[in-house]
């Protein structure tokens, strides 16, 4: 029998849904208003029965010569924000910060283990930051602990190129390892307790991190090579690794990784992973608001609970809780911190 919209959001909000990738904060729109343009906002996250929103902070685009800079100046950026990848990183997360004051306590930018049950407990949405890409810090091993205090739980040491942490997956980047640099970032964020982002990492740079012995390692949004779709996809073994170090990897929902542009795709994608890392390691990393293509019938975070119904025709209740939150749920209580 066919679930009905009504009742899959009861179940939404009954659920802890948590999504680990959303690049919301770079289209500088206000979070607090309900909009028709992109993916996410306050308001839509609510409705869809969200508890735990990573907002990931991007601060250089595709690996052209200005091409975030005018990006930021077509959004409306503050001339101040754009001066630098450490100000845009700074802005971005002031942005949230913001935005969470002005919700009228219904989101909170969670940085403790406790903070997240004590929302959830209360009604609100969790919001955990996390930074896409070293080459924000700009050098400064330092600024990891400042990003730390400023509220910041996870970053990837690269994105969409190489940078002077070491080697991005993107194509024709040389699969570089990690740098000097990158080994003392690493080190750094294991010190203060930021989780280590393997999304883009190409592979030398992902085997570098699964190297180092206490990292919390995870990856925000990909797709698993098992199952077909894009270049950047994580192996059945590093997806064993990963689940092996109590990890949990987000399923991404862009067509261009999965291989095809149907529900079905995503779906496929997480029996995979499932099938490799078991239960517990498999969670939701939408990319939403990330310049992809969403898969036919979804067109923001409202139509999330589409995927929840495919789900639930094909597995228990328990287990498409673990994926629609559960497990990121668990992931997030034991990392962010005390």
């Amino acid at each position: 029998m066919a679930l009905k919209t009504s009742d899959v959001l009861e179940l939404h909000q009954r659920w802890c849904i948590a999504d680990s990738h959303a690049d919301s904060l770079m289209w500088n729109r206000d979070l607090c208003e309900r909009s028709s343009e992109g993916h996410v906002d306050f308001p839509r996250l609510r409705e869809v029965g969200m508890k735990l929103q990573c907002f990931t902070i991007v601060t250089r685009g595709f690996p052209f010569i200005g091409g975030f800079e005018a990006f930021a100046v077509w959004r409306g950026w503050p001339r101040e924000a754009r001066e630098s990848e450490w100000t845009r990183a700074v802005w971005q997360v002031d942005r949230l910060a913001d935005f969470c004051r002005r919700s009228d306590g219904q989101v909170r930018i969670t940085t403790t283990g406790r903070g997240l049950e004590e929302n959830l407990a209360e009604g609100r949405l969790s919001a955990v930051l996390g930074i896409e890409g070293a080459h924000a810090i700009e050098g400064q091993v330092e600024r990891v602990a400042e990003l730390h205090q400023r509220g910041v739980r996870f970053m990837g040491l690269t994105h969409l190129s190489n940078n002077e942490a070491g080697g991005s997956s993107f194509p024709l980047m040389g699969n570089k390892p990690l740098s000097p640099l990158g080994q003392s970032v690493l080190e750094e964020m294991a010190r203060v307790g930021m989780s280590v982002d393997v999304a883009h990492a190409s592979e030398r740079t992902l085997e570098d991190i699964l190297a180092h012995p206490t990292a919390r390692v995870f990856s925000s949004h990909t797709g698993v090579r098992g199952a077909g779709g894009g270049w950047r996809n994580l192996s059945d073994e590093v997806l064993r690794r990963i689940a092996e170090r109590g990890g949990v990897v987000g399923i991404i929902l862009a067509p261009v990784y999965l291989g095809g542009d149907a529900i079905d795709d995503v779906v496929r994608h997480i029996e995979h992973a499932l099938g490799v890392m078991g239960e517990e390691g498999v969670g939701i990393g939408s990319d939403y608001d990330g310049m992809v293509a969403l898969p036919k019938g979804i067109h923001d975070v409202t139509d999330l609970p589409k995927l929840t119904e495919a789900l639930l025709r094909r597995h228990p209740e328990a287990l498409v809780e673990r994926i629609l939150g559960g497990n990121f749920r668990r992931y997030f209580r034991e990392t962010l911190g005390a």
